[in-house]
């Protein structure tokens, strides 16, 4: 590619979302029953041309995860600072545990060296509580997952156009709500619950609440 294409490319013209990320495992059903008791969503797991794909996704998350047979050349247990992002870390490392996962305690880093132990220091973030808090794990093939406390969103992380759609979601299921008040004759004080099940079904491809 020149570097006049390069140039040329504008940001925002075409959305490319991260979908998958690949982590390299040495036992697929291992991981696949290590994955599950965590309680992240298994959508699919199926073979093909001598491999095997299986995708989990966490609870929240946009991107999944892949593992399984002929599906990445990494070597087992090299996929390390992969980012789960929460709101509340003490209640994700409680929950972690809970799940039988193998989790550290809170602990913030001393600088951006994320490969020198000596760089985790023990605690949350005392002066960064936003985006400074983390924990870990590792899944039994040793690949390390990055926990971090997230509450507000630097500026600029967000994207503008989820504004628009959300905004457009939320218009299809209110019209969607009026005619289901209109069958059930009343006010429906439990809508916040219906329209998130109207939203989470059109998403997915599922049947539509009526």
């Amino acid at each position: 590619m020149s570097t006049t294409a390069i140039a040329d490319v504008r940001p925002g013209t075409v959305k490319m979302k991260l979908e998958v990320v690949a982590i390299p495992v040495a036992d697929v059903d291992r991981a696949k029953e290590f994955y599950g008791r965590l309680g992240w969503r298994l959508d699919a797991d199926f073979a093909a041309g001598g491999g095997r794909t299986i995708q989990f996704t966490p609870p929240g998350s946009e991107c999944s995860v892949h593992f399984g047979k002929n599906i990445t050349t990494a070597p087992v247990g090299t996929a390390q600072g992969l980012f789960l992002i929460v709101s509340d870390i003490r209640q994700a490392h409680d929950e972690l545990v809970r799940h039988g996962a193998q989790v550290s305690d809170v602990f913030h880093f001393a600088g951006f060296n994320r490969v020198d132990p000596a760089g985790r220091l023990s605690g949350p973030s005392p002066d960064r509580p936003n985006y400074g808090s983390f924990l870990s794990f590792k899944d039994p093939d040793g690949n390390e997952w990055l926990v971090q406390q997230i509450t507000t969103r630097l500026p600029g992380r967000v994207d503008p156009a989820a504004t628009a759609e959300l905004a457009s979601a939320l218009r299809r299921a209110a019209i969607a709500h009026g005619e289901h008040e209109k069958r059930t004759g009343g006010h429906d004080e439990n809508w916040p619950d219906w329209y998130a099940a109207y939203m989470v079904a059109e998403q997915a491809g599922d049947e539509l609440p009526q």
